[in-house]
């Protein structure tokens, strides 16, 4: 069994990453921590085989906290998450110590495929990354980072995704209907989506809803 810790700021991409890897017979995640001094403490206390780490955090970036881990916990392989797939944040992956690079447009086969890789003690990177594209996807959709929203554009598109209106989500999170509007305009400007049934197929294509 692959034990796996997760290391992301955001309890969504935490969420996403678990429902993607959860029914896996080879695969565990062993705990999630919001930063390195909290994933640290827990691989001092329950070791995991692989360390999967998202490149935006706000205290210390993901090639910071590939860093520490690296020097802190060497026997622990480093995956780490980028939101493009960007060939000089994959250089800055390996160079920090990192096993392998997955960019977030990562379906499940393409993460289980990283984590065995990296796990084996080999080196994995996206080929959209050794190709220097952001891939695409069939129906033409273009690949957009995570990393551009807010929380709460993450929060509100997620549950537009599972059908709910936006009154029902402003009545969820206590604030306007207009405030829910005006986020969900937010979100399909920086996405480049039209409407909520695009929204719907970008959020369950990057592991943050599930049908």
């Amino acid at each position: 069994m692959i034990r796996v810790l997760i290391v992301c700021d955001r309890a969504l991409v935490r969420a996403g990453l678990r429902r993607m890897l959860d029914g896996t017979a080879d695969v565990a995640i062993a705990g999630e921590a919001t930063d390195p001094d909290e994933a640290l403490g827990l691989l001092a206390q329950s070791p995991s085989e692989v360390v999967i780490v998202d490149f935006a955090m706000p205290i210390k970036d993901g090639l910071d906290a590939t860093a520490q881990i690296c020097r802190n916990r060497g026997a622990s392989r480093v995956l780490l998450l980028g939101g493009y797939a960007d060939q000089q944040q994959a250089q800055g992956a390996f160079e920090a110590g990192a096993s392998g690079f997955l960019w977030k447009g990562a379906d499940v086969t393409e993460l289980l495929d990283a984590i065995r890789t990296v796990e084996r003690g080999g080196t994995y990177l996206s080929p959209q990354v050794a190709a220097g594209t952001n891939g695409g996807s069939s129906d033409g959709e273009r690949t957009v980072s995570l990393d551009a929203l807010s929380k709460r554009e993450l929060e509100v598109m997620c549950f537009l995704a599972t059908g709910m209106t936006n009154r029902e989500i402003a009545e969820q999170l206590g604030i306007s209907v207009k405030t829910i509007d005006t986020h969900r305009g937010h979100l399909l400007k920086k996405l480049q989506l039209r409407n909520n049934s695009d929204i719907t197929r970008f959020a369950i294509r990057h592991g943050l809803v599930q049908l």
